[in-house]
Formats: structure tokens, sequence, C-alpha cells
């Protein structure tokens, strides 16, 4: 297996592949490709795909080897926005008023499907993003940023997991909890749990912003009750940025995620202090527990080297186990600016 991905890895480098643009004037073989092999955001009929591809705010690239002509590698939706969306029923629906790409600032993509099987341990991704960047400069260079709207598709299971998918009754109490995930679960070799946030985040991204209600098909509020997130592509930051998870494991994440992150925290320890006998044992254990935990983690502010220093201890400390009065949480806080964990 390792010698036939080598080979694969060979044969499919970036050298040997070719972007091209699909619009509505591309061959119908290659339109019923594209409608075959989307996995984020089904493509219900030709209506559908008109809406994708004919309109002039929207952009879709795809990959081809030139021994696979007819088939693409890997593909990208774009829609050009003026602004970051926070919803992808926005980006689809029918009843929109498309804009003039001249007039939009923002390249959003929103949707990217590996078309092999066959090839899926090979990464096209990382290169298909860059290039496309690198296409849509040269064609509207007044495209100032680049973002996502990014699947969860983790979320669900991962509350139902930890106990916590109770918890989520409203955007309120599910924002916390997916930014806690999205930058606190960990894989077992210590990366994001997350597939879609591993694969943004080591081309560079950062975790932007989650929105509620953002996509609320069947598919979404079935792996992520609706919730979707933006990862944003710095071009002067990308390369610090994957560095930092490359070496590091760290996530970059803007200080709002990180704020809902941090509610998430309190919920949670909250929720500990209503679940265990006040000044009990077990409850001095938990939130003994959560404060090592926030011990570990080292802060940074955006764009410098982890272990720069951690910011100023506030809060008292906890008091002993068995007194009346309820214990407090140790806070760390860190300073201002966008704030990396591994």
């Amino acid at each position: 297996d390792i010698d036939f991905k080598n080979l694969f890895t060979t044969w499919f480098n970036r050298g040997f592949l070719v972007l091209r643009p699909i619009n509505w004037g591309s061959p119908a073989h290659i339109l019923e490709k594209i409608i075959s092999y989307e996995s984020v955001h089904a493509i219900d009929s030709w209506d559908d795909l008109r809406r994708r591809l004919q309109p002039d705010d929207r952009r879709c690239f795809a990959f081809f080897h030139p021994a696979m002509p007819d088939e693409p590698l890997i593909f990208v939706e774009v829609a050009l926005t003026h602004g970051t969306p926070n919803s992808v029923q926005n980006i689809l629906s029918e009843h929109r008023d498309p804009q003039a790409a001249v007039d939009a600032d923002t390249a959003t993509f929103y949707s990217i499907s590996n078309c092999q099987t066959g090839l899926a341990g090979i990464s096209f991704g990382n290169s298909l993003i860059k290039t496309v960047v690198e296409y849509l400069l040269r064609d509207l260079p007044q495209i100032k940023y680049f973002v996502t709207l990014s699947p969860i598709p983790g979320l669900v299971k991962w509350l139902r997991e930890n106990n916590k998918f109770e918890q989520a009754t409203d955007a309120q109490a599910l924002l916390p909890l997916a930014a806690h995930y999205l930058l606190e679960a960990k894989h077992r070799t210590g990366q994001p749990l997350d597939p879609v946030a591993r694969f943004h985040l080591n081309n560079g991204a950062f975790v932007e912003a989650v929105h509620a209600d953002a996509d609320i098909s069947a598919n979404g509020m079935a792996q992520s009750c609706g919730v979707m997130v933006n990862y944003r592509y710095d071009l002067n930051k990308i390369s610090t940025n994957h560095e930092a998870y490359a070496n590091q494991q760290s996530v970059v994440a803007s200080k709002a995620v990180w704020a809902l992150a941090d509610q998430g925290q309190e919920r949670a320890a909250r929720r500990v202090r209503a679940e265990r006998p006040r000044g009990g044992p077990g409850a001095a254990r938990e939130l003994h527990g959560l404060r090592r935990e926030r011990a570990r983690v080292p802060h940074a502010r955006g764009g410098e080297q982890l272990g720069a220093g951690l910011g100023p201890v506030h809060g008292r400390a906890l008091r002993r186990a068995g007194r009346d009065a309820p214990a407090r949480r140790l806070l760390l806080r860190p300073p201002r600016g966008e704030r990396h964990v591994p």
C-alpha cells in the first residue's frame, strides 16, 4: 500500500495537474460529474447547478490530470460576496439577487469535493485553494478576503459522546460548545478532532467565526445542528499559521471564537458544581482537572511564536474542598489578539 501511495503521489503531483474553470458552458459530461461528485451540499437538479455556475458572482474550479481529461480529481465552488457570509442557505438561495463580480470584496469557498475515492490518500485540496486564490487575484484584483463557509461534520457525534447534546438547546448554548469543540477537542494524535478543521488549519487558515442555523438542511442538522464555521486565509499569515500548526499542532482563532470557547468552558464548570455535592472530593477533583487542563495551555498573540509567555492570572484561588462556600474557577486570560493553543 505504501508503494502504491508513493507511486500515485508521484503521478498526481502538482506539476502534472491542470486547473480548469467549470461554468455553465462546460461540456455536459463534465457538468454531470460535478453533480454526481458534489459531497458537501447536494446538487438537486440542473437548475440548482445553474445557480452555482452561471451568475457573475459564482465560480467553480477543478483539477484535472492530462491522462484523465474527462475526470475531475477535486473541485471547489466559490461565492463572490461583499463581506463574510454566515449562511449557506443565502449562498444557494434561488431567490437571491446576483451581484456583479467586480463589486465583490470576498471570495468564499463553500464546497470542496474530492472526486476519486481511489486517490483519497493524496491531498489535492491545499494546492487547489492556493491555485484558485492566485487565479482570482489575477482575474479580480479587488478581492481582499478569502474565507470558507465550512461544515463541522463531527460536532453532533462529539456532543453525544460527551453527554453534551442535551445542553445544545438553542444558539446561545450551542455556539460555545461548537467553539470549544473546534479549538480544544483533540484527536488521539493531538490534532483537532474535526477533520475539516485539520484540513484548513494545516493549510494556514485560522478559525474566524461560528454561526448557528447556517445549514438547516437535513444533513447539516444531523452532523452539526446547523452550525457552520468560517476559516479565514490571511495571505500575510498563511505561512506562519501553517508552521505553528505543523510544528506544534497549534490552533489559531479570532478573539470572538476564543470568547465563545471560554463560555463553553465556564458552562462545563458550572454544570460540574451543580451535579457534584458542594465541597465534596469529586467536585474538587473535577475542578482541579479543569484548572490543570487550562494551566497546560500556552497562549500567544497572533503571529508570535508559542511560549512567548502567559497572560496575567485573574480570579481567586479555589477554596479548599469541604468548606461551605462554593469553589471558584481559576481562569487564565491570555493577552488580547488571536490566540494559539496546541
